[in-house]
């Protein structure tokens, strides 16, 4: 599927289908895969590195991308602005997962460019529905 063909399906009030998850930690990847994939019912993937996720992007396209803060190597914040300096990914809504919820830590989240921040530990089974919100109301104006 092209992004074209993707935005198009979309541009009338689909739902969200196509989630980039970025985590370095396995045993939260495979909840969030569960989460996402098996009980949200979305195309998933799933990178265990900003260098991964920058690999991945282009070809996977996604609609929204899931991003842990705290990471080896590339942390999500840098992930985030090679993403943004990437003309296929420069609006791709992101949101954040991170234990750093403080308000002060949240709004530098946003002003980095994340629509979002979910706390972890997250609610599996709601997760899916948390994702499809924030993106719905990106998409209406009202994030």
């Amino acid at each position: 599927m092209t992004r074209e063909s993707i935005a198009f399906a979309n541009r009338d009030g689909g739902s969200l289908q196509r989630v980039l998850c970025v985590e370095d930690e396995a045993d939260i990847r495979t909840v969030v895969q569960i989460a996402l994939q098996d009980l949200g019912g979305m195309q998933l993937r799933v990178c265990s590195s900003g260098a991964e996720a920058l690999a991945a992007a282009p070809e996977f396209a996604p609609e929204l991308i899931l991003l842990d803060v705290m990471m080896p190597g590339m942390d999500g914040p840098a992930t985030l602005a090679a993403l943004r300096a990437s003309p296929d990914h420069a609006t791709t809504p992101v949101v954040f997962m991170t234990a750093k919820v403080q308000t002060h830590e949240i709004a530098r989240y946003r002003q980095l460019g994340a629509l979002d921040v979910i706390m972890k530990p997250f609610d599996p089974m709601s997760l899916a529905d948390t994702l499809r919100g924030i993106w719905a109301s990106a998409r209406s104006g009202s994030a």
